[in-house]
């Protein structure tokens, strides 16, 4: 056992479920095999407490770090503001400049709100939304947090968000008193989101939904939505926690050409610093003034520092360009060096938030891959958000151990199938990922 590894034993003991967030616990990749602590990180660049480096080809934080971790620019304008005080008794007026930078980016929007993770800026707007209506009901697609609102779908029929985040997610401790407000519908599901409107339309305060999921969606389809909850009088809300400032400066909705009523950004807003906002239309955020949204920790500085200064350097640096071209990169070799060894796998996913799915024992293989590139010091599994930190150095290191990886495990299929693939692993094979992250 390590350092690494005999934390995380004690912290299974310490913290119910191990961790503060599903998509880094260890078990989702290489059980008892993954490093669950950095010591510290620079660019693409991990140690874990042991002192072991590793090239991180996985998500970089979850889709955090587009620019990579303790960007120096971006870290200075934190160290700034906690030197000068990042917390007092007034408002810091970063988040002032912050509101005006977001709505310059987006012309449509009049106003601005913040907090501090996805998931708070998910129920804030969806707060926002059934004031400013007088509504309860909330139509949704895609994956939205862990808040109430939203698992409350669940309470109905707990298979309501199998296709929107993990199979069998069970409501507990979800009020029953929330059965039925919030409902879902597949994203492209012209047919789904029609019957849903007519059976719910005078009752729904808003649609919140991810403008794009792996793939950009059907002519006509985002148009379709909003016009019709826009008919029934509810209101259009975008979350572009994950793929925002990813293909352009701003979000998805800007290539694809709809407007919303409010949109949601945190993640890469940040780089890493806690900062979420919805930003809307004076109208749509009409009800944030009659409702109480108020939390302490919203209003110390760091954050909107942290946004301003990755705003500049995504603007700068056109990072969207970037990421794409290390994405694409990412895929062509797993598609290349699969081919060349005789794996089946499908790629998918847009390259700045790439993914592949072995074809057949895929959880087996996907935990048999993790390991084996652990052992030439890669973070890498089946899925990869780029960031400007990836070079073409890294890029070639990254392949040639994916090409050794691929030929290791055609070779241990080849001795015996899934048990020697089993055998291989020598230990737990890996649990199931959320849907977003594969489902192209």
């Amino acid at each position: 056992m390590s350092k690494t590894q005999d934390l995380y034993t004690h912290a299974k003991r310490r913290m119910p479920g191990g961790v503060g967030l599903l998509s880094k616990r260890p078990e989702m990749f290489a059980p008892g095999r993954w490093p669950g602590y950095a010591a510290r990180a620079r660019g693409c660049e991990i140690w874990d407490l042991d002192g072991v480096h590793y090239y991180d080809m996985t998500t970089n934080g979850i889709g955090a770090c587009i620019l990579g971790y303790a960007d120096p620019d971006v870290s200075a304008a934190v160290k700034k503001r906690v030197d000068d005080g990042s917390m007092t008794s007034l408002n810091p007026p970063e988040e002032v400049w912050l509101a005006d930078r977001l709505c310059g980016i987006h012309p449509w929007a009049d106003c601005a709100r913040f907090a501090r993770t996805g998931g708070e800026i998910c129920a804030i707007a969806v707060r926002i939304a059934r004031a400013t209506t007088g509504r309860d009901l909330v139509a949704f697609s895609g994956y939205h947090g862990w808040s109430d609102w939203y698992i409350a779908a669940n309470l109905s029929d707990d298979h309501q968000l199998d296709g929107q985040l993990l199979p069998g997610i069970q409501p507990n401790g979800v009020p029953r008193s929330l059965t039925g407000t919030c409902i879902p519908f597949q994203h492209g599901d012209t047919a789904a989101f029609d019957a849903l409107i007519r059976e719910y339309g005078d009752r729904l305060a808003c649609v919140i939904m991810e403008p794009a999921r792996g793939a950009m969606p059907a002519p006509g389809f985002l148009e379709h939505v909003r016009d019709e909850i826009h008919r029934v009088g509810g209101l259009l809300i975008f979350d572009e926690v994950t793929i925002a400032w990813r293909m352009n400066f701003g979000g998805v909705h800007k290539l694809l050409g709809v407007v919303p009523d409010m949109a949601v950004f945190a993640k890469a807003l940040g780089n890493g610093h806690p900062i979420a906002a919805v930003i809307g239309t004076r109208a749509a955020m009409d009800g944030a003034h009659e409702s109480f949204i108020s939390s302490t920790y919203w209003t110390e500085g760091v954050g909107p520092a942290a946004a301003l200064a990755t705003l500049d350097k995504m603007e700068r640096t056109r990072v969207w360009e970037h990421i794409t071209r290390v994405g694409e990169t990412v895929q062509r070799d797993w598609r290349e060096l699969a081919a060349r060894h005789g794996l089946r796998i499908h790629t998918s996913g847009f390259p700045c938030l790439a993914h592949f799915d072995f074809e057949e024992n895929k959880l087996e293989l996907k935990t048999l891959y993790t390991r084996l590139m652990l052992e030439k010091d890669f973070l890498a599994n089946t899925a990869i958000y780029p960031t400007l930190a990836h070079t073409d150095a890294i890029l070639d290191e990254h392949r040639a151990a994916i090409d050794e990886v691929f030929a290791r495990i055609a070779q241990i299929k080849k001795s015996g199938g899934r048990e020697a693939i089993l055998r291989a692993i020598g230990g737990e094979v890996c649990q199931s990922d959320f849907k977003r992250l594969i489902d192209g």
